[in-house]
């Protein structure tokens, strides 16, 4: 989703095959959605703007911003986050593994990642995994969430590179055989506090075809 200008309210839309499918069926349902400020440069704001308070922010208001495209993870980098009230720190996503490499198809590493510095944090509603590149590897939820038990995985290769998401407490990355050594991102972003971390996934070409 995306402002297609910052003069109106209007909103730009791209629906999944699936989402197109229900609004023909006339059973479209939007029950969650994300925010974020990617492009939007906070260091034009300009307290020293000789005509008054009312234009310190005039230099952001007139950034362009994006319209809609498929890729979430990139088009939500750095998502808009509500805390608590009177919250006076930022959560803080620590996970053991700092970077994940798998040498051979079936491998596999188990993520388990814990917010420090905030108590219970991500308990109910768990975390989001996003892999960036579905073809190199399977996300599959090992322990779901209070709020989201229905766990999942991720699906079967496409050739297309795409990014996959699954939900909850935590998972294991297991590797595809590849023809050639491939790194991609996964990035773990808390649903009930928005703190994220990102670590580099790097899959090893299958030594059987050496």
């Amino acid at each position: 989703m995306g402002y297609l200008d910052n003069s109106s309210v209007t909103i730009d839309a791209v629906l999944t095959k699936l989402g197109r499918e229900r609004l023909a069926n006339g059973n479209l349902n939007i029950t969650k959605f994300a925010l974020g400020d990617d492009e939007i440069n906070y260091g034009l704001y300009d307290t020293s703007h000789n005509l008054g308070s009312a234009y310190y922010g005039e230099a952001i208001e007139r950034m362009p911003v994006l319209e809609a495209f498929t890729n979430d993870p990139q088009t939500l980098k750095y998502k808009l986050v509500t805390l608590e009230k009177n919250q006076q720190i930022l959560p803080v996503v620590s996970i053991t593994n700092t970077a994940v490499t798998l040498t051979a198809p079936g491998e596999f590493a188990p993520i388990a990642p814990q917010t420090l510095n905030i108590t219970g944090a991500n308990s109910q509603n768990g975390y989001a995994f996003t892999l960036a590149n579905s073809d190199i590897a399977q996300l599959k939820v090992d322990t779901a969430a209070p709020n989201n038990p229905a766990g999942g995985e991720s699906a079967a290769p496409t050739g297309q590179q795409l990014s996959a998401t699954v939900n909850g407490l935590s998972v294991t990355v297991t590797a595809y055989q590849l023809t050639q050594t491939t790194t991609t991102t996964l990035t773990i972003t808390g649903n009930d506090t928005g703190g994220t971390i990102s670590i580099p996934i790097t899959v090893n070409r299958d030594p059987a075809l050496d």
